[in-house]
């Protein structure tokens, strides 16, 4: 199997070699990888360069967008012009951030996951932080789901989701549309990946309402993400967060904004989620 990479960029000047050092040093190495210097005003590009030259599977793409973070579409935006520079001779699809250090094995590990069982459609290891002096695992999400910073989809897998969705819930959505289609959602707990940014680190006040935003688009509807609200507002120690993504919730709602799935992946979401909060309470 083979595996392609693409990691949108931006401002990434004091992790992006980090990153890359830790792909070339793969035991099983990429066939391509590219990297998407988003709007940039560092040296991220510069960098990048100097390991293209060492690393002909290594590419630089250049993209212009607003310099404003908004948790998801712009990092997709970023992942999809990546990905248009790509062919699809690929079995692995992977999208990875930029302020990451990967183990050497990792994706010789996430290969071999694929090959052993034809019926794993996603991938990945487990996101670990520093604080003080010790590499803890960063703790916002249950251990079945994989973190947004390293997704890897068998390449059948990210063709039926339809590619990612540029909308904050994008990395939540994949995961869901992938079991709609019967696909498992593998995370393998000997692969700690250090995460150098927290996650969120650059999100502005905006990004709050998003998150309730993201909960109605995905077709949660009011009970869960009321649940889903209290649980992430809980896990980032911030209790008050919770009427943020409420109010999210409703400016979404009441603005109709457009679903990212169908009224029929909606309701085995809704199911889906109302199952796994049931097997955690009983």
């Amino acid at each position: 199997m083979n595996y392609y990479i693409v990691i949108p960029a931006h401002n990434e000047e004091a992790f992006i070699a980090l990153t890359l050092n830790s792909l070339i040093s793969q035991t099983v190495l990429p066939k391509k990888v590219v990297v998407v210097n988003d709007n940039s005003t560092d040296k991220t590009a510069e960098i990048v360069t100097a390991f293209a030259k060492q690393n002909p599977f290594i590419t630089l793409v250049n993209k212009t967008s607003e310099a404003i973070h908004l948790p998801g579409s712009k990092v997709i935006q970023a992942f999809q012009k990546g990905y248009e520079t790509l062919d699809k001779e690929y079995d692995v699809i992977v999208k990875l951030d930029a302020d990451l250090i990967l183990p050497n094995n990792y994706f010789e590990t996430i290969l071999t996951i694929f090959e052993k069982d034809t019926s794993i459609g996603m991938a990945g290891g487990f996101a670990y932080i520093e604080k003080n002096g010790k590499w803890i695992l960063e703790n916002l999400t249950d251990k079945d789901h994989i973190r947004g910073a390293f997704k890897a989809y068998r390449k059948a897998c990210f063709e039926q989701i339809g590619n990612l969705k540029p909308a904050m819930g994008w990395d939540t959505v994949d995961e869901l549309l992938s079991k709609f289609h019967g696909w498992k959602v593998v995370t393998d707990a000997s692969l700690i990946v250090k995460h150098l940014k927290p996650t969120g680190a650059n999100y502005n006040k905006t990004a709050r309402y998003k998150q309730g935003e993201a909960f109605y688009t995905l077709g949660y509807g009011f009970l869960i993400t009321c649940i889903a609200s209290a649980k992430l507002a809980m896990m980032k120690k911030k209790p008050l967060l919770f009427f943020d993504y409420i109010k999210g919730f409703w400016k979404a709602k009441t603005a109709k904004t457009p679903l990212l799935v169908t009224t029929e992946q909606a309701k085995f979401i809704r199911n889906y989620r109302l199952k796994k909060m049931k097997e955690k309470l009983f």
